[in-house]
């Protein structure tokens, strides 16, 4: 009796672990038999993702979405993410990939798939008052300096250069105390400040330091499909982009200064190919 229980137990366990298989190996089969993939992008981060005059959410990265969805032969369909939430929307199956401005982080690799070779990389700086006459980041040492609450270089900057950091939750908030004059410059992703500098509003603005801390962006799967097919789909997807250059193209097409990132990316994958 203690044998066959055994033998019961063993072949539940492994019928169980079939079970879960599929699930991962058929996230190909199940876009194309729903004809739609639902992809992760921001909606607040201009070029990258952002909603124009009607509403609908364009950039960089929904134009990346475009080419996933014209490869498999299926409609797209954006899902607004923020930074708070795009992980959970991929574990919960709300949305199928996350191309969402996310930088590579160790601890987000036990959270989600994050697919290589990765596709972007920005850096940090400030966006300061070109009064102020910054030239080194050791001038922010005792000045105070907006932030986002929750981003990973605040206390870094902070503990390295002696800025005195207030953080707010949006960006909206951040831009109002800038243009108030209640600290001395913005610190974030240098990517998020090109297209501020280039309205009328900002003009009595900078972004004069060298960017540091130059983190690379990777686009998502759920954790258990980074091996399997949609994430080997994925990688050569991103492997195609570099070699032909298409995401230097978006770059130009959205007004995004050069990235010596995407440049020696290519010139790697051109190489590779060859």
């Amino acid at each position: 009796m203690t044998r066959r229980l055994l033998g019961l137990g063993a072949f539940a366990l492994a019928a169980a672990a079939l079970a879960t298989l599929p699930a991962a190996a058929q996230t190909l089969d199940k876009i194309k038999q729903r004809g739609v993939i639902v992809v992760g992008s921001k909606a607040d981060y201009k070029p990258f993702g952002f909603r124009d005059p009607s509403g609908k959410i364009v950039g960089f990265e929904p134009d990346m979405a475009a080419d996933v969805a014209k490869k498999l032969g299926v409609k797209l369909e954006l899902e607004a993410v923020v930074s708070s939430n795009r992980m959970q929307f991929l574990q919960q199956g709300k949305i199928d990939l996350m191309i969402a401005t996310m930088n590579d982080k160790p601890d987000r690799r036990q959270v989600v798939g994050i697919i290589e070779p990765l596709y972007y990389a920005s850096g940090v700086n400030v966006l300061a008052a070109k009064k102020a006459g910054l030239k080194t980041w050791e001038q922010l040492k005792g000045k105070k300096v907006c932030g986002i609450q929750g981003a990973w270089y605040n206390k870094p900057v902070a503990e390295k250069y002696g800025a005195d950091f207030i953080s707010f939750k949006g960006q909206a908030e951040v831009e109002t105390a800038l243009l108030q004059g209640n600290c001395i410059g913005w610190v974030y992703d240098d990517t998020a400040f090109a297209e501020r500098l280039a309205d009328a509003k900002w003009k009595d603005y900078e972004m004069s330091l060298p960017t540091i801390m130059e983190e690379p962006w990777g686009l998502a799967v759920r954790l258990e499909e980074r091996e399997g097919p949609w994430g080997k789909f994925m990688s050569d997807m991103i492997k195609e982009w570099h070699r032909t250059g298409r995401l230097i193209e978006l770059e130009k097409k959205w007004k995004i200064p050069a990235s010596a990132y995407l440049k020696k990316m290519h010139e790697e994958a051109k190489k590779a190919k060859s």
